[in-house]
């Protein structure tokens, strides 16, 4: 079989730091290719990751041109989407498309009439009604989670085949540290993660915690400074550079609680897997949660609010902890202990390797592929 995998202009692949629906496909292609499928991928002309072919428009990835006007920004996911179609057209050979592409994937390829389309949702699914109401019946559908599944349009529930958990490289590696005392939340700053409650409770009970992540894209104090002290920057009035100045940084003290900016690659490793625990303070319904699946496969206990794919990834009192309040989950941070970080890494190799995840997306792709034209 031969995919052409569209992963978006956005990122790199793999990106160079934080970057979700990249991470997934870095981690679902080479697992694809080692069962011999072969990968066409339609991404920034940066991408490293080893493919057979690799489309692209855009030699760098432009997720920094998210941050301006709409009406500069509208044409970059469409310019890749118009090459994506021409490569299509030009050729005759690729038996399935496998999309990523927010709205604008969906949207353009159900107007053309070429190979099958299995299009994944990343995200909040209560976005964007309008398109998600009348949803392109041509175009086959998956989720990241049942609980994202549960809150789709009714049309869209109904077409979808159904929720692939992510995977994470780590639960087929061993990356150990010695553990120490500190908790962590790993993921980009904003609101939705709720890092001034992990702030909060843990100045509250003495326990060290480390935040890493980027602010709106920047990756350090210094950068951020550089937003924060003038007014005239498009990013000052940002939500999250605004949450993280407002609500944030009021709690860093750099000795009990420290925001360290985005941390990459072995770095990043060792402070999580040298975690007492991972907190998961969501304040939203988090579709996929890479993040958790991470702390499993590296051994970290996660503890969090039960809202989300939270309860279908973390199973309660073996794997982790979940609370419905932040006064329960400052208790269930007290008893992170109690938790075998082994038990943890066992599940991560069960369901959230690569592997597992290809063997899903491998059936998925043959029933799609084998299903009659549609609509």
């Amino acid at each position: 079989m031969k995919v052409l995998m569209n992963a978006g202009p956005w990122l790199s692949i793999p990106p160079p730091g934080y970057g979700g629906i990249e991470n997934v496909v870095a981690t679902l292609v080479p697992a694809l290719r080692e069962r011999g499928v072969s990968v066409v991928l339609a991404a920034a002309g940066s991408s490293t990751l080893e493919v057979d072919e690799l489309v692209r428009v855009y030699d760098e990835g432009q997720f920094p041109e998210l941050q301006k006007p709409y009406n500069q920004v509208m044409g970059i996911a469409h310019a890749h989407q118009a090459r994506v179609v021409a490569e299509l057209r030009a050729r005759d050979d690729i038996d399935l498309v496998h999309d990523h592409l927010e709205v604008v994937g969906p949207a353009v390829l159900s107007a053309f009439g070429g190979p099958p389309v299995l299009h994944t949702l990343h995200w909040d699914l209560r976005k964007h009604p309008a398109f998600y109401g009348s949803f392109p019946p041509s175009i086959a559908v998956n989720g990241v989670s049942e609980s994202q599944l549960a809150r789709a349009p009714e049309a869209l529930r109904a077409a979808s085949l159904g929720a692939i958990h992510l995977a994470t490289p780590l639960a087929d590696g061993d990356v150990r540290a010695e553990r120490g005392e500190h908790l962590v939340v790993m993921g980009r700053i904003c609101a939705l993660k709720g890092q001034h409650v992990a702030a909060r409770i843990c100045q509250k009970l003495g326990l060290p915690l480390v935040l890493a992540g980027p602010v709106c894209g920047r990756d350090s104090a210094a950068e951020l400074d550089v937003v924060a002290q003038n007014p005239y920057h498009p990013l000052h009035n940002h939500p999250d550079v605004r949450y993280h100045l407002d609500q944030v940084s009021r709690y860093l003290d750099e000795e009990l609680v420290r925001w360290v900016g985005a941390v990459g690659g072995q770095a990043r490793d060792h402070l999580y897997a040298s975690a007492r625990a991972a907190l998961f303070p969501l304040q939203w319904d988090e579709p996929g949660g890479t993040a958790v699946v991470e702390a499993l496969a590296l051994g970290v206990p996660p503890v969090g609010l039960r809202r989300g794919c939270l309860p279908e990834i973390i199973d309660h009192g073996r794997t982790g902890f979940l609370a419905d309040t932040e006064e329960e989950l400052a208790e269930w941070v007290l008893r992170v202990d109690e938790l075998d970080p082994e038990e943890c890494r066992r599940e991560a190799r069960r369901r959230f390797s690569p592997s597992v995840m290809a063997e899903r997306y491998l059936e998925l792709y043959e029933q799609v592929a084998r299903a009659p034209a549609r609509a």
